[in-house]
């Protein structure tokens, strides 16, 4: 359990808070491939019907790792900066599992720690990516803890958090990624709240560089 192992998680995960580069565009999945053998919600990723439909649950992993003493701070929890290192990291995976190669860490909103995680508690991250643009996706985490000798208590929510990535090629640019193609109406409202933290997002920027001090 020291290490940390990387396995498939069919688990929702909640939308949480980020925002994009630029829009995207939903595929419903009855549109995909139809009558053409490639489908038309991917921009060069797929060239026959073998490759998997690029819905949320086919980019959702988890990591899982016991915490162990290094990890603690000086009030004996967690540090919250290793929380938030399995929770990048669970993201990027995600983020690669969609894009089909190379992504990169662009930003982080806002992380919410919403309880302590402890020395020798088994931390799980599930990720899975909830919106993209033509290069960027948004993926959004959740982390929970449980003790690892009581069996009886139901994981904890501990934190969230949400980010962004850019997939690039072989010399670092930015590269078109797949299209998401949504299944069910929960995956269609975790893509308009991620629209929605993309404007706010764009908008604080806009005001920060129109208050910049020169």
């Amino acid at each position: 359990l020291g290490g940390v192992v990387l396995r498939t998680a069919l688990v929702a995960v909640q939308p949480l808070v980020l925002g994009c580069a630029r829009l995207g565009r939903v595929l419903p999945i009855s549109h995909a491939g139809k009558g053409t053998g490639r489908s038309r919600g991917f921009r060069g990723y797929r060239d026959d019907m073998t490759d998997p439909l690029r819905t949320p649950a086919f980019s959702e992993v988890s990591l899982a790792t016991l915490m162990h003493a290094p990890a603690a701070n000086l009030l004996g929890n967690v540090h919250g900066g290793e929380i938030m290192k399995l929770a990048d990291s669970t993201a990027g995976a995600a983020a690669r599992r969609h894009s089909g190669g190379p992504a990169v860490t662009v930003a982080m909103d806002e992380m919410l720690f919403l309880a302590p995680v402890h020395v020798g508690d088994i931390v799980r991250t599930l990720g899975r990516v909830l919106w993209v643009g033509r290069s960027s996706m948004e993926v959004g985490v959740r982390v929970e803890a449980e003790s690892w000798g009581d069996t009886s208590k139901e994981p904890l929510l501990v934190a969230s958090a949400a980010f962004v990535f850019v997939a690039i090629d072989d010399d670092g640019r930015p590269r078109p990624v797949p299209e998401l193609v949504i299944e069910n109406d929960r995956d269609r409202h975790r893509w308009r709240e991620a629209e929605i933290r993309r404007a706010h997002r764009l908008a604080r920027k806009q005001e920060m560089d129109a208050n910049r001090w020169e």
